[in-house]
């Protein structure tokens, strides 16, 4: 299969600039690029604040739920086995599926996902990468061989991480072209999100959270710095979205995004988190 969308070919050969290409030329210009984490000589030059949570919602028919999504300015969260369509006036991401697939037992479908890719892939928010759900290491190698095959599009791609993983497992492939979608139970997922934010911190890569449902886990993501979440709730109840939006823009003042450098690199494997979860 050729794992290149023919929309795509243009920006292999360098004669279209896509958003992830652009944003890794204007971080490599400020060394926001995630190599002052690795050399210390380098001083980043400009700071990084993320802007409010933003959130995403499964793709849904029922245009009252659509409506209220709308207004609130969440986005859609394509899955490659679900609809390839995107609703008049929302911005979106794309899934890769792997999520349902191991809810039904059956293997991940790779036509599926490199359809919605070829047909949605060059102007969504982000990819999923492809991974094993529960797959630990096997999984990560597995979005690897699929970056490499990637690499070209013009979208920012997310390696999922889940339990098995540690951070130094991933962190050498983070940029801002190239960041995190955390999965995982949901134990293992509020138990490492400080890490995973601090890390996001050092190599300035995109961070989302997959499966948010309620405010309570909104603010352990708000605090950790993550860019963005997702869930089903405002998929399936209309009036959970203002509630669930309103927690969403608050800011936190203690947040990971707000590090220094040397902060976020101090912090290591401290959770400091554990307060919010109880």
């Amino acid at each position: 299969m050729n794992y290149l969308p023919k929309w795509a070919e243009a920006y292999a050969r360098g004669d279209s600039v896509g958003k992830a290409q652009a944003m890794m030329a204007y971080a490599d210009y400020y060394c926001v690029d995630g190599s002052a984490d690795d050399e210390p000589e380098i001083e980043e030059r400009i700071a990084m604040d993320r802007p409010p949570l933003v959130s995403y919602a499964s793709m849904t028919g029922t245009r009252r739920n659509l409506a209220a999504m709308r207004a609130a300015g969440w986005k859609l969260l394509v899955s490659a086995t679900g609809q390839h369509r995107v609703e008049a006036g929302f911005e979106y991401a794309i899934d890769n599926g792997a999520w349902t697939a191991f809810q039904q037992c059956t293997p991940f479908d790779e036509y599926a996902f490199m359809t919605v890719v070829e047909k949605l892939g060059e102007r969504a928010d982000w990819i999923v990468l492809p991974d094993i759900v529960a797959g630990g290491l096997a999984s990560l190698e597995f979005s690897l061989s699929w970056l490499e095959r990637l690499r070209a599009l013009p979208t920012r791609l997310l390696i999922a991480v889940q339990d098995g993983m540690e951070i130094e497992d991933v962190r050498p492939f983070l940029s801002p072209a190239v960041g995190i979608f955390v999965g995982g139970t949901t134990e293992w997922k509020e138990a490492t999100m400080g890490e995973w934010g601090s890390v996001a911190r050092r190599r300035h890569c995109y961070l989302h959270v997959g499966r948010v449902n309620t405010a309570r886990r909104i603010r352990i993501c708000a605090a950790a710095g993550a860019n963005s979440i997702d869930g089903t709730s405002g998929t399936r109840y209309a009036k959970s979205v203002p509630k669930l939006d309103r927690v969403s823009r608050q800011p936190d003042m203690f947040s990971r995004s707000s590090e220094s450098l040397a902060e976020a690199q101090a912090a290591g494997t401290d959770v400091s988190l554990s307060g919010l979860i109880r």
